[in-house]
């Protein structure tokens, strides 16, 4: 997100003054990009029904229109997607958007003409040198200056003859989802195979697999080998509804969790590959109930909130919700296996620390987890930096529920995610 030099948000206080509320959460960012990664491909048109409109979507909507695809609003806030030949010259900005700067270049590999990227300052920092070694070992011609980074030239020849290849996705499982989302449209497919020592966020890579074999792709998976094979051939257009965004759901379920009462989110689906399904279990551990009730899902706070020992290594993107929760505990937190976080908007561990302990807690961070002690400090006001990133502004809205005087500095860098995180916070509140 660009920087801001508005004043800091006041975060609304509520105290334990329990909530009733029943929320609509916009759609799936995950499952939007990649769905539009797939339509981009078909043989016919696609329809996205509920996307979500943001700005890492919307990066990515522009980016696929520069490379030749249709997509157009029905005016009801549908996508009609009409796949047409990928084609260059392009110009492609990412900003900080993880799915864009990863999966964009394997799809603008297989245009013709050359394809600019550039983004943000911090995408210059974040990894993605094995999707560029990757693409280079398959034949494809990438002017890097040898940074293995942001910004770069791709020159396509239209076409990518696939085969096997072996990439390290130990620093993001989106690296070994950009390979598999344009498998189909290789020559001979594609063959991936994890070489690292981890492999993090293992829900989104299940929920690649799923969307590809949604749109026609023949996948394969041997887990027991960590190899990915997606066979060559058409895919066809879906008509789909993009489902809620379980992520996003995390400060409005901790509505209930910090002030008591009970938060419901609409249209919560009973079976799904996000990551942030799992929030129904971690929330459970932390002293809430959660049930499925007609329309959605259904989550009452418990007197108070429980700190938690537990290893966040598959939904590390939940980690800053959990960390504003455990930090209003009545006991102390692990919370662990995220050293991967560091690599993300930000460093997430360190910013977390930084913002916490400067408002009283205690939290000690180590290469790959942050220990939180409720019980060694008293919470009070002050500035909460976002360090630009999304998931840190909503953690500091959470805390200042039930903390008095919290700036939340930069909360417009929410709209990476959320269209008006601000304005559906106060109209819930108000």
């Amino acid at each position: 997100m660009e920087s801001t030099t508005s004043a800091p948000w006041p975060a609304i206080y509520r105290g334990r003054k329990a909530v009733d509320l029943t929320v609509t959460i916009p759609g799936s960012k995950s499952v939007t990009n990649r769905a539009l990664i797939l339509a981009a491909q078909a043989e016919t048109p696609s329809t996205l029904r509920k996307p979500l409109l943001s700005r890492d979507t919307q990066l990515m909507v522009d980016g696929l229109k520069a490379l030749g695809t249709s997509i157009i609003d029905d005016g009801l806030g549908n996508w009609i997607i009409t796949p047409k030949k990928l084609t260059g010259p392009a110009t492609i900005n990412v900003g900080n958007a993880g799915t864009v700067m990863r999966f964009l270049p394997p799809l603008a590999a297989l245009a013709s003409g050359e394809i600019s990227f550039d983004g943000d300052p911090r995408s210059y920092e974040r990894p993605l040198g094995p999707v560029i070694s990757a693409l280079e070992e398959l034949g494809i011609q990438i002017d890097h200056g040898g940074r293995y980074s942001l910004p770069m030239k791709i020159s396509g020849v239209g076409e990518i003859p696939g085969g096997a290849i072996t990439i390290d996705a130990s620093k993001s499982s989106q690296f070994l989802s950009a390979l598999l989302l344009i498998g189909p449209s290789m020559v001979n497919g594609v063959s991936v195979t994890h070489s690292g020592p981890t492999l993090p966020s293992m829900p989104h890579i299940d929920m690649t697999v799923a969307m590809l074999r949604d749109f026609g792709a023949v996948v394969t998976v041997d887990e027991s080998s960590q190899c990915w094979s997606v066979a060559p051939g058409s895919l066809t257009g879906l008509d789909v509804t993009i489902e809620p965004d379980l992520s996003n759901a995390a400060p409005f379920l901790s509505l209930a969790m910090a002030c008591g009462g009970s938060v419901t989110i609409s249209d919560w689906p009973r079976k799904t590959t996000q990551p942030g399904d799992q929030l129904r279990e971690i929330f459970t551990r932390m002293g809430s109930t959660c049930k499925f009730v007609d329309g959605g899902l259904k989550l009452v706070g418990g007197a108070s909130i429980h700190g938690i020992d537990i290893d966040l290594h598959d939904v590390g993107e939940l980690t800053p919700a959990i960390a504003a929760l455990a930090a209003l505990a009545d006991s102390p937190s692990h919370l662990r296996g995220i050293g991967h976080l560091r690599l993300h908007e930000t460093d997430r561990l360190a910013a977390l620390t930084t913002e916490l302990n400067s408002l009283g807690s205690r939290v000690i961070e180590d290469e790959t987890s942050v220990q939180i002690d409720p019980t060694a400090g008293t919470l009070h006001g002050g500035i909460f930096h976002t360090y630009e990133d999304h998931r840190l502004a909503t953690a500091g809205a959470v805390i200042g529920l039930v903390v008095k005087d919290v700036l939340v500095e930069n909360i417009q860098t929410t709209k990476k995610t959320l269209p008006d995180f601000p304005g559906l916070w106060t109209s819930l509140l108000s």
